[in-house]
């Protein structure tokens, strides 16, 4: 079964698009309203292609589940009120402002402080599994 890779932004509304897909994009006020608005706009995007007889992008032909994949800043957003920046800054080594001009998108993460704000959020997530 193929994977096809949503990418989900955030910018006032969470939106989601795909680059194996062209023109199919969705948005939402929620992460779960966007990928639900994702999941009926390709249906429908699909289902243009069939009518158009256009051709089926590879990773349609077939059975596909589809990943979505949020962007830093709607990963920091989607958690905001959830984990606190203080509790990922100190898991990161980010500092907390930082965090903060990533969610409001004013400051896109270099590659490297993407991967320690996760492995920062992976570490609290740890964390809260030994509890008993």
């Amino acid at each position: 079964m193929a994977n096809l890779v949503v990418d989900v932004t955030w910018e006032d509304n969470f939106g989601a698009y795909s680059e194996d897909v062209s023109g199919c994009v969705a948005t939402h006020k929620s992460l779960e309203g966007v990928k639900e608005a994702y999941t009926s706009a390709l249906k429908l995007h699909l289902e243009g292609i069939l009518e158009d007889e256009d051709e089926i992008p590879s990773v349609l032909q077939g059975d596909y589940d589809l990943v979505f994949r949020l962007n830093t800043q709607a990963l920091l957003k989607t958690l905001d009120g959830k984990i606190s920046r203080a509790a990922i800054a100190r898991a990161s080594g980010i500092n907390e402002r930082q965090l903060g001009h990533y969610i409001t998108g004013r400051v896109v993460p270099r590659a490297d402080n993407r991967k320690k704000v996760i492995e920062g959020i992976h570490q609290i997530a740890q964390d809260l599994l030994k509890v008993v």
